[in-house]
This record gives structure tokens, C-alpha cells and sequence, in this order.
């Protein structure tokens, strides 16, 4: 049977929708221990004191494990900036608490209620620091450093005085110049916001040490071989005593790239001795895992009135709260994302990330496209505006092209399907050139099926209002319009990342091959990892599907994958994969019984940004999509819906159509969340939103009406069979996609998210009356 290329059911469907997949809360060990972590409680503190006398001695109570009990007390997935406990008798960096979430010490019980008592035991006495929320004000020169001690940094020489974690500036061509030749210059300030990865299962984890000396720790997460480095390296011990296991895991979307519970679990399970067990609470997570960064983007564009963009100016500012994470990865896309998939001769961008007291930012899917697009295609479609030009047209004339140079001074990596996803987005609502070879949306093709009586895409607003005001004040008053976006996707790691992936495939039979068993640990978190490593494998050794076998269960099994993020797993594995099966044939053909062989992909090296320039040659390659969002605005509530989405993704070969429709799906409905209802609101350092009940994602009644899910495929040149990485990109453009159509029906432009109903209302009110 074909095996890439069809929707089979995933190698992982049947047990989870019976309930009998195994996930890390799920999992009880004879003698286990319950373990429960203090937060801090605070957002920015000197600790004085720690008292555990009181927990240590509350009944069942094993252990209370303080920062002196842990041997090299730092972690971090880029940088070691953190703390594993804050507390005394440790670093100078350990004695300061910065983000209420902070770990500050580990109760160890008999059950699950006596470590929670135990944990409300526990006493510190602080001296209050000055709190730091804003990232200007962090910047300011009398702000309070909130990392004064050094850690290793990964970028040279850093100011311990300054909250300034990491800037870039990419400067290409002469931006004054640019400026001075155009017709037209739009300038806008941008806002994006904090987004709570809301997956469904919370942080839960077992370890315990093994009868080898091994300390094995099952739990949720994305990059198994880094999550034992980081625990191997807290606890000073060799990454061979350190084994990851990771059941099933009930969601990641980048929540689960950086360390959460890892560390305390096994150091936990390796000082008392016992099995040990935790499992947060709802509460627990949403305070104690990172966010999506909020971002304040300056953009200033120019255009001649031949409609060629000819300068852009950017300046962007994230609050990397707390920690580093991976804020200074995410600031190193959003510097490319923010002139979007452009031609444009002459930029100037400036981005940075500040440390504040609040809950760092960390990876979501997207990883700064989201933030930088934002703003990008914001720009262009109020160029359009400004030169009378349709958005498509405009950007038809400006987007990326095959063989371009990027303003990094490198090449653009093969493979550029720009075009033809906003050809396909566009065409598919209604969208065509005119005899001219112009693109034009026809009056008739922007009527919604079932409009009302307000005509759809009114972009005049003295016209929209006089509409509007017409109708009988009995009714509701709505407006429809449709707008359009697109964006670009780096594909794997960038900037320099040493990136490879492993895996092995072993052949067995007898004269013909009678299955294939599959060695890579690539995360599967909800995406169908697993399920492409089987058909990848199964199209490479014309099998059935059903006789290959998956091993990805723990850090024992082979070499690392690398982690499931940056839109890589499907390129990176699928490449190591189709090695290992090559060779595992060629061996077969030599007659070893069974055949087995290893593969260690390496794709084309990037490099690191200069710092001054930004001359690099940052990603691999690229995946391209194109979203058109039809919205109709209540204008007496500003409330928005979304009837219909259409979303163009060139994923280079649909390994598995159905579950790259559910991942444009997935993608949509939680971009829609960012874009239209979810708010984490933080205030002087503290999460106001700790439940899921005052912080709205989507319902099946929120998500667009229709869904239209367009599956191009130009096969990457890079990737296996051609296949490219696709489940972050319909996340991206879905945002300034409905900011257009909304100002498509209103007139209105908004610059800030999310477009909940008070701020489309405000937006909506605050527009001058026709004359």
C-alpha cells in the first residue's frame, strides 16, 4: 500500500481516545513518596531566611530539600540564569527570588495531603525588592538590575547593571534613503500580548532511582536528551547516570521545552531514596510554566506610488520576564518575522529582550513569527490602503522569490513558495487578475453567503457609518469584511545551532523483509511524530505501515532527536529516518539477518547573527502560508466572528492529509484564542489569571464557521521526500488576517491585541462621526 500520502488512522489513536494511554499522572510506583514545591509567592525578594523546622517535622513527612542540598544550583535551556531552589547556602544568584513562581524549597510525604500541609509549613523571610513589570521602565538607567551576579552567557560579554538580555540590529541598504524615495510612508506602534499555553494535561512526573544506579524520570516534555543534561548537570552527575522517559504527553505546543518539574523530581527521588510523585495543579501550572512573549513593536514603512516597498524600520521590544528561557531564540525570529516574507532594499531593525519580574516568555508555537508578522503585514495592508492598491497586488509586487538575497546578507534558501500560497488563499475567496494581470477582488465575489444588510468590506468608514446607522435601531448592527495575511517559517534551529537528529531502523525476516522496528525518540506530543516516523520508514521500505514498529519511549533507546519545536521534527527525524532505512536495505541486500543500521542527520550549518548587522545565514529553510479570515463585527458589542478561514500551507509532501488538516485546524483555533479572546493578565509581578475560568481560550462555538484547510505541496529540496515542517505556520498569519478584515468592515484599524469585544467597541466608538 502507498504509505506517505495517506490519512491512516495515528499509531497512537485508539488508546487515547479509549483512555488507556499511559500519561506521566497516571503512573503509581510501590513505595512512592509525594513531593510538592514551594513557590516563592513573591515576585521579586532578597531571602533572609528560610525555616523548614516546622515542615520537616509535620507527620509523614520524609524530606525538605532547601538550595544547599543542591549540588550545582542552575539551569536553563540556553543560558544557566535560574536557580534550581532559591535559598541560602548556595550562589549569590540563588539568594534572590525574581518571578513568584521561583522554587524555593522541595517537601517530600508519605501522600499527596501531607506534602501540601507540610509545603504551607515552610517560612521565609523576605526583604522586599523593587518589582519590575515593564520592559521600558526596565530599560530606564535607575532600574534596579535583576541579575547583577554572572552566569555563563552564551553572547559575549554581558552588562550586569543592565536588564537588557540580548539586542540585534539588521541593517541592510540605506533606510533614509529608502525613506526619502517614497511616495507613501505608514508609521504605527504594535502590541501583542502574554498567551498561557493552556494544554490539557499539567506538569506530572514519577522518579526514582534505578537498581543500576540510574535515576529514571518519566514525565511530559519535548527534548528528552536535553531535559536529562540540564537534570544531570543540576545534580553533578554524568548524563549516562540520568535516564528520560517520556510517556504520553497531553500537549506541549512549546510549554514543556523548558524545565519545569524535571530537576526537583530527581533530586527529589535521589536524596530520599524512594520513588517520588508530583502532579500540579491547574493553578500550579498556569503560574509556574512560561508564556508567549508580549512584544511592543515602533514600525515605520515607505512605498512608492508603483507600489515597491522600499524601506522598513523596525524596533522591537520583548519582555523576557524573569528568566531567559529561550527569549533570546524568539527574539532572533521576531527580528526576521518583523519585515515578514519582503523584498524590501533598505531596513534598519532593532530588537531586544528585557528582563522583568514577570513570568518568563519562553517558546509557543510560532516562536516570534506571530509577534514579528503582526506588525509586518499590518504594514503592508496599511501601504495598500495608503496607494490605493489591492493588499494581494501589493504584495504580489513585493513578496520573496526564488534566488533573492536576504536583507542578512545569505541567500534565501531553495524552495520559496511565497507566491504561490497567497496566490492560493487568494484565489480561493474570490480573488483574481484582471486583463491587466492585476489582482482585484470583485464586489461580487465579497459578498458572505447569508449577508445581512451591511454590505461586506465597506473600507470607507464615513460610507460604513452612514450604512450602519441606517438600519432600524431594533436590530443588531453588523459589518463584515475579509482580510488577508501571509507569513514565512524557519524550518529546525537557527543561528548557528549545532542541529542533527538520530535513529536507527532494524530490518527482520527471512527472504523478504516481515517488519521494520524504528529507534527515534523525537517527542510526540500530540502532533503525529510517531505516526510520520512509521509512514516515512514504510514509503522508504515499500512496507505496510502496520509492520513498522516506533521505539521513542526514553533517552535509552537511541541518540537524540533534538526537541520537538521550531517546526523540525518532521524534517529532522524524517531525514534521519530515510537514512537509516537506506542503509538497513543495503544491508539487507548483503544478506545480514536482521539488518541494522544507524543515522545521524546533519543538515546544511546556519550562523549566528553579527551583532551589529545582522549579517548571517540564520535558518535552514523556510514553510510558507497564506490566510484569508471573512469576520463579522457586532458594532454595538465588538464582538468579532470568524465566519470563514482559509489558510494556504505549502507543507512540501502531506505525509498524512488528514493530520496536516488537523494541524492547520489545531493551529487556527488557537491562534484565534490569541487574537480574539485569551488574556493573561499579570499584575505587579503576580498571574490574576490562574484558572481556566477567567482565562478564555476557544470552544467549539469560537472557532471560525468554516474552516478551508489548502494542502500545497512543492517538495522542499532539504527535506525527506520532500516533506517540510508545517504545524506552527497556520498559527502565525491568522492575527492580521482578521485585523484586516476587521478593518475591512469597520475602518478601523487596531494596533493592539487581543480584539477582545470592550477594545473593538472602544476602537469602534472612538471614530469620528461622517460630517
Amino acid at each position: 500500500m502507498r504509505a506517505v500520502g495517506s490519512s491512516i488512522p495515528r499509531i497512537d489513536a485508539a488508546e487515547k481516545v479509549t483512555g488507556a494511554a499511559v500519561y506521566a499522572g497516571d503512573i503509581d510506583l510501590p513505595g512512592q513518596a509525594w513531593l510538592k514545591i514551594v513557590f516563592a509567592g513573591v515576585p521579586h525578594a532578597r531571602i533572609e531566611s528560610l525555616d523548614v523546622r516546622a515542615a520537616r517535622a509535620m507527620p509523614g513527612v520524609i524530606a525538605v530539600l532547601t538550595a544547599a542540598d543542591v549540588p550545582v544550583n542552575e539551569y536553563g535551556l540556553i543560558m544557566p540564569d535560574q536557580p534550581v531552589l532559591c535559598g541560602l547556602g548556595s550562589t549569590p544568584q540563588a539568594a534572590t527570588v525574581r518571578w513568584e513562581a521561583d522554587h524555593v524549597a522541595l517537601v517530600v510525604a508519605e501522600s499527596q495531603a501531607e506534602a501540601e500541609a507540610a509545603a504551607k509549613a515552610v517560612t521565609i523571610d523576605y526583604t522586599t525588592l523593587p518589582v519590575v513589570t515593564d520592559p521600558f521602565a526596565a530599560m530606564a538607567p535607575d532600574a534596579p538590575p535583576l541579575h547583577p551576579d554572572a552566569f555563563r552567557y552564551p553572547y559575549g560579554e554581558r552588562n550586569l547593571q543592565s536588564n537588557v538580555l540580548l539586542e540585534y540590529t539588521l541593517s541592510d541598504g540605506d533606510v533614509g534613503a529608502g525613506f526619502a524615495q517614497a511616495d507613501v510612508i505608514v508609521e504605527y506602534t504594535y502590541h501583542t500580548h502574554a498567551q498561557e499555553h493552556a494544554y490539557l494535561q499539567p506538569e506530572a512526573g514519577v522518579a526514582w532511582v534505578r537498581p543500576d544506579g540510574c535515576i529514571e524520570v518519566t514525565c511530559p516534555g519535548q527534548w528528552m536528551h536535553e531535559e536529562r543534561a540540564q537534570i544531570a548537570h543540576a545534580l553533578g552527575l554524568p548524563d549516562a547516570q540520568i535516564v528520560v522517559r517520556h510517556a504520553a504527553v497531553g500537549g506541549a505546543f512549546g510549554g514543556r521545552e523548558d524545565i519545569s518539574i524535571q530537576i526537583a523530581l530527581a533530586l527529589a527521588a535521589w536524596k530520599t531514596g524512594r520513588p517520588v510523585k508530583t502532579v500540579w495543579s491547574r493553578a500550579e501550572s498556569i503560574i509556574g510554566h512560561h508564556k508567549r512573549h508580549p512584544y511592543t513593536i515602533q514600525a515605520k514603512w515607505g512605498a512608492t506610488r508603483d507600489g515597491k516597498i522600499v524601506a522598513a524600520q523596525m524596533d522591537l521590544t520583548s519582555d523576557c520576564g524573569a528568566y531567559a528561557y529561550t527569549s533570546t531564540k524568539v527574539l532572533g525570529n521576531s527580528l526576521m518575522a518583523a519585515l515578514g516574507p519582503y523584498q524590501i532594499p533598505n531596513v534598519h531593525v532593532v530588537a531586544r529582550t528585557v528582563y522583568t519580574n514577570n513570568t518568563p516568555g519562553g517558546a509557543f508555537r510560532g516562536f516570534g513569527g506571530p509577534q514579528g508578522h503582526f506588525a509586518a503585514e499590518l504594514q503592508v495592508n496599511k501601504l495598500a490602503e495608503a496607494l490605493g492598491l489591492d493588499p494581494v497586488e501589493l504584495r504580489m509586487r513585493n513578496l520573496w522569490q526564488e534566488g533573492i538575497t536576504l536583507p542578512t546578507k545569505s541567500p534565501l534558501p531553495p524552495g520559496c513558495t511565497a507566491t504561490e500560497v497567497v496566490a492560493a488563499a487568494a484565489e480561493r475567496s474570490g480573488w483574481r487578475r484582471d486583463d491587466a494581470g492585476v489582482w482585484r477582488r470583485a464586489e461580487e465575489d465579497r459578498q458572505l453567503a447569508g449577508a445581512p444588510e451591511v454590505a461586506l468590506g465597506q473600507n470607507v468608514a464615513q460610507q460604513n457609518r452612514r450604512t450602519l446607522t441606517s438600519l432600524d435601531a431594533t436590530r443588531r448592527r453588523t459589518a463584515r469584511g475579509v482580510g488577508l495575511a501571509c507569513c514565512f517559517k524557519n524550518v529546525g534551529f537557527s543561528l548557528g545551532f549545532p542541529e542533527h537528529c538520530s535513529a536507527w531502523v532494524e530490518l527482520h525476516g527471512q527472504e523478504q523483509i516481515e517488519r521494520a522496528v524504528v529507534g527515534c525518540v523525537g517527542a510526540e506530543v500530540g502532533q503525529g511524530a510517531h505516526t510520520l516516523f512509521q509512514l516515512v520508514a514504510a514509503e522508504v521500505l515499500h512496507l505496510d505501515p502496520a509492520r513498522v514498529e516506533v521505539r521513542a519511549d526514553s533517552t535509552e533507546v537511541t541518540g537524540s532527536s533534538g526537541s520537538t519545536s521550531a517546526s523540525r521534527m518532521s524534517f529532522m527525524a524524517g531525514n534521519a529516518i530515510q537514512g537509516a532505512a537506506e542503509r538497513a536495505l543495503r544491508e539487507w541486500r548483503n544478506e545480514e539477518r536482521p539488518a541494522h543500521a544507524e543515522f545521524i542527520f546533519h543538515p546544511r550549518p546556519t550562523t549566528a547573527y553579527h551583532r551589529e548587522t545582522g549579517a548571517s545565514d540564520p535558518n535552514i529553510t523556510y514553510g510558507y502560508c497564506a490566510q484569508v479570515a471573512e469576520v463579522e463585527v457586532d458594532l454595538d458589542t465588538g464582538h468579532v466572528s470568524v465566519l470563514r478561514l482559509i489558510s494556504a500551507n505549502d507543507v512540501g509532501r502531506a505525509v498524512n492529509p488528514q493530520q496536516v488538516e488537523g494541524q492547520i485546524e489545531g493551529a487556527i483555533a488557537q491562534a484565534m484564542g490569541w487574537t480574539l479572546l485569551e488574556k493573561y493578565v499579570q499584575r505587579d509581578g503576580r498571574a490574576v489569571s490562574q484558572h481556566l475560568s477567567t482565562y478564555l481560550i476557544p470552544g467549539v462555538l469560537d472557532v471560525p464557521t468554516v474552516v478551508e484547510p489548502i494542502i500545497l505541496e512543492f517538495p522542499d529540496p532539504q527535506g525527506p521526500l520532500g516533506i517540510r515542517g508545517m504545524a506552527e505556520m497556520p498559527f502565525i498569519p491568522t492575527a492580521p488576517a482578521i485585523a484586516a478584515a476587521i478593518h475591512d468592515a469597520t475602518g478601523v484599524w487596531i494596533d493592539e491585541l487581543p480584539y477582545t469585544p470592550d477594545r473593538v467597541w472602544k476602537a469602534l466608538t472612538a471614530m469620528p462621526e461622517p460630517r
